[in-house]
């Protein structure tokens, strides 16, 4: 387990940090920024949280909230391997799957785009993600440059679909409908 005792190392105020290997790196690195687009997102979902307190929908937030950090933890380690190293797997791809279908067979189908808004937690579920394909935009661009797990891009284009039929969920059949043209 991770222990903790000094917050404040002074190692990263000339720019760079450690990735999990040991292996200093720019804090611009784009496989920092990757690492924190991911933790942004994770941000949002625990602003969302705020609004599911009590909710059965809730747990699905906090172990999507776990995974995110375990995506991190695979992010900070470069290459694809798995000996020895937390990865995403298509296991947790697969887990967000199922709760998609379970969701959305609850749901109406779609006769038009769904405009970001309803709920409190309905927009925070959109907020989140919103955050989560930038993540996976900052994850893709990092495997054009480097090794990547693939199963970490999987997982964030799933974390959005999930977050996506989430808001419909969270708005309870009253989605916010866009209307071509009626903006004036």
């Amino acid at each position: 387990m991770v222990r903790l005792d000094v917050i404040t190392t002074r190692g990263g105020d000339a720019g760079q940090t450690s990735l999990g290997d040991g292996t200093r790196v720019a804090k611009d690195s784009l496989r920092v920024e990757a690492i924190g687009m991911v933790d942004e997102a994770n941000a949002a979902l625990g602003l969302l949280r705020l609004h599911t307190a009590g909710d059965p929908r809730d747990a699905m937030l906090a172990r999507i909230q776990n995974d995110l950090f375990d995506l991190g933890a695979d992010l900070c380690v470069p290459g694809t391997e798995a000996e020895g190293r937390l990865r995403v797997s298509d296991t947790h791809c697969a887990r967000l799957e199922a709760e998609i279908a379970a969701l959305n067979a609850k749901l109406p189908p779609l006769r038009s785009f769904v405009l970001p808004g309803g709920t409190p937690a309905a927009a925070h579920a959109h907020l989140a993600r919103t955050t989560a394909r930038r993540a996976e935009r900052v994850v893709v661009a990092l495997a054009a440059a480097e090794a990547v797990n693939p199963a970490a891009i999987r997982y964030l284009n799933r974390l959005s679909d999930h977050l996506f039929v989430l808001s419909r969920a969270l708005n309870a059949g009253g989605d916010v409908l866009w209307v071509p043209g009626g903006g004036g």
